[in-house]
């Protein structure tokens, strides 16, 4: 049997300080789908709490958390906790990890005016083709109102970089 196959993206997690403010954000803007209410998770003994001692460590106290779904069912996960830290930059690239995530509209330049009207910001002047004078790709970065990292692509990924953009 082999054990190398594409696996599917189920959900990715987003911290934010003010967590009913973020899910007014994501599902009045980009209309993403509240599955779950905001609910306070604490350390104790139930299964999320020792899942959540597991990951954090002895001490974590407590969290808030809501679950959003997005149009092509990808989990959103939407954490506020306690002593949270805004840095005035959050776009730091050059380090190990996650630095944005992307979503999918055509009416990329509306869905950035959403984002600028609600609070949030754009990272470049404007949106960039991929084939310039070709193809209609394109992208955008942005910021949501608390500093994460958004990037909006025109279309999808596969069209995108099929040709190989660059």
């Amino acid at each position: 049997m082999n054990s190398v196959y594409p696996r599917n993206f189920s959900h990715i997690g987003i911290s934010v300080p003010d967590l009913e403010k973020a899910v007014k954000f994501y599902t009045e803007v980009l209309g993403w789908y509240l599955i779950m209410q905001p609910t306070e998770i604490t350390e104790d003994t139930s299964a999320i709490g020792e899942m959540c001692t597991d990951v954090f460590g002895a001490g974590w106290g407590s969290f808030r958390i809501a679950h959003l779904s997005t149009g092509d069912r990808i989990g959103i996960e939407l954490f506020q906790f306690p002593q949270q830290e805004n840095p005035e930059n959050n776009f730091e690239y050059w380090k190990t990890g996650i630095f944005h995530f992307c979503v999918q509209d055509p009416n990329l330049e509306e869905l950035a005016e959403r984002i600028v009207a609600a609070g949030g910001k754009k990272r470049m002047p404007k949106p960039r083709y991929y084939y310039p004078g070709e193809k209609p790709y394109r992208m955008i970065y942005m910021e949501d109102p608390f500093g994460n990292i958004l990037e909006i692509y025109s279309h999808s990924y596969e069209l995108i970089y099929a040709e190989g953009a660059y």
